[in-house]
């Protein structure tokens, strides 16, 4: 039986710590979180679903956005319509990117952030991020474009960092001379 998570408020001050590294392999508890997790994500972004369960869309979540202070992330990829990839990355650390910078054309959104947010959030095009696979695994994912974008949101949340904070408050949005906006 499903039931949506209970996401934090980013109001709430546990978003701004930064979470503790996690022993692998992973608790079964953590790994039924995962498992709900990914349930939310994948129904968040299936239309009748996100109606029937009253969801936001979304993409991906950090374990602090649940208030557990453990350095995991899962993302939902719909890479094409109704086909979704999975990732779960236990102690993820980005460990190379592009130079090039991006940023969402319609800006981010946080499903810890119940409103909108105008304004572009710079990111890199590319990177490599490495971690472990919930039993234990080390891992490598290369990513580029709009799932780059996600691990780096999920990545900040990690540390405390919501993407509006990357925001630059004197210019918010950037033209196509200035980044690339995808």
């Amino acid at each position: 039986m499903f039931k949506p998570l209970n996401i934090l408020d980013d109001k709430h001050k546990v978003l701004r710590e930064i979470s503790k590294e996690v022993d692998l392999p992973l608790s079964k508890e953590d790994k039924d979180t995962i498992k709900q997790i990914m349930t939310h994500l994948k129904y968040s972004q299936i239309e009748n679903m996100a109606s029937k369960y009253d969801l936001r869309p979304g993409m991906g979540l950090a374990f602090p956005q649940l208030g557990l202070l453990k350095r995991i992330i899962v993302i939902v990829h719909e890479y094409e319509e109704g086909k979704f990839k999975n990732y779960v990355l236990v102690n993820p650390k980005i460990i190379s990117h592009s130079e090039e910078m991006v940023a969402l054309e319609t800006g981010e959104g946080c499903l810890s952030v119940n409103r909108e947010v105008e304004g572009h959030v710079p990111r890199y095009a590319r990177i490599t991020i490495t971690g472990y696979d919930p039993d234990g695994n080390r891992i490598s994912i290369r990513a580029r474009e709009d799932l780059a974008v996600a691990f780096q949101h999920e990545v900040d949340h990690l540390n405390g960092i919501l993407f509006y904070d990357r925001i630059d408050k004197k210019k918010p949005f950037f033209n196509e001379n200035e980044i690339r906006l995808i």
